[in-house]
């Protein structure tokens, strides 16, 4: 075959350094914005987002091109990096240096786009930690609890 298609779909999830609420509603739709426009520079695209001010949830349609490392490493430091220079009440604010990426079919989509929707909703009951775990579980991955919280 001479062309490469995919059709790669992550649910991108983590959090501001110590789980620091630095993302407000008056910082994040231009955030989400601002990623969205990053992954379009490299291929890739920002079909939905959605989060609290500890934590970001990212629906990402991949490029064939990059790996998931290097998107996140991409959206991470670029979007510190805007921040630090747009917001200068914000200059102590980082990420953390870990995060999950989990596949999405096509057909889940939707759900996932729904999921993300309705974070603040979906955090009046709970919190990151447990949200989390809940996702490591359901996609079988183990983790060692001393390393994942930063």
């Amino acid at each position: 075959m001479p062309q490469s298609l995919a059709s790669l779909h992550l649910h991108i999830v983590f959090s501001t350094k110590n789980r620091e609420p630095w993302l407000t509603d008056e910082y994040i739709e231009r955030l989400y914005e601002y990623i969205g426009g990053t992954l379009r520079k490299s291929k890739c695209a920002l079909i939905a987002a959605g989060g609290i001010p500890d934590h970001v949830h990212l629906l990402v349609s991949m490029s064939r091109e990059l790996s998931v490392a290097a998107v996140v490493q991409l959206v991470k430091s670029n979007s510190s990096r805007w921040i630090h220079d747009s917001f200068a009440e914000l200059a102590a604010f980082n990420w953390q240096s870990g995060y999950g990426a989990f596949a999405v079919s096509y057909s889940n989509i939707p759900a996932v786009q729904t999921y993300l929707a309705n974070q603040k909703q979906h955090h009046a009951k709970k919190s990151f930690q447990t949200e989390f775990r809940q996702l490591l579980r359901r996609h079988e991955i183990e983790w060692d609890e001393q390393y994942v919280w930063d």
